[in-house]
């Protein structure tokens, strides 16, 4: 009989010491950390979009007859609007690469206007102009500071999803896709030319 138990208590022991080195834990505390980091990304992006409108208001009572370029950035935000990216979306390269257009289109109506601006001398010395341009650069760092947090904890999920034994376990038990990370955009790989 007392035998029976040490044989019970070491299969168990053993089966307990193989549950935890299986990575079934790890693999789902990853996969919520990118989940988490793309809603730190949601949220610049979305800070973002909040600030547009005062912008471009701000911009539109000096610079009236720059119709085109504010009515540009206005089309590009209605635009990010109607692309959005749930975390089950974030496996779906495709869907990844939508939300990405939509927000670099949007960046680069943002950076026309800040053009529109330099013509404005008056614009840009209006303090209510300078704390929305500085709020916006702020954002824009947050939003690049998200996607780095968010490309890491991908990187550390699909990592975790390949690699042995974790890689059993999710065949097995869980079936985690990989998730997709941003992307450079193709304009990035070329250098801006800077004239004088």
């Amino acid at each position: 009989m007392r035998q029976t138990r040490l044989v019970v208590l070491a299969v168990f022991s053993g089966l307990g010491m193989l549950a935890s080195s299986c990575g079934y834990n790890v693999m789902q505390q990853n996969e919520e950390a990118v989940f988490a980091s793309w809603a730190d990304v949601e949220a610049a992006y979305q800070r973002r979009l909040d600030l547009i409108p005062n912008l471009v208001e701000t911009v539109k009572g000096y610079a009236s007859h720059e119709k085109e370029t504010l009515q540009g950035v206005v089309d590009a935000r209605a635009r990010v609007g109607g692309v959005s990216l749930g975390k089950e979306a974030l496996n779906d390269p495709a869907k990844v690469a939508a939300f990405q257009k939509a927000h670099s289109d949007l960046g680069t109506a943002l950076s026309r206007l800040l053009v529109v601006v330099e013509n404005y001398p008056a614009l840009k010395a209006n303090e209510n102009f300078r704390d929305l341009q500085n709020q916006l650069e702020g954002t824009e760092n947050r939003i690049n500071v998200a996607r780095v947090r968010y490309n890491k904890a991908v990187e550390t999920f699909n990592v975790s999803i390949r690699v042995f034994p974790n890689s059993i376990t999710n065949s097995l038990l869980l079936h985690l896709a990989r998730k997709e990370p941003f992307k450079a955009e193709e304009a990035a790989k070329v250098a801006p030319k800077v004239k004088f």
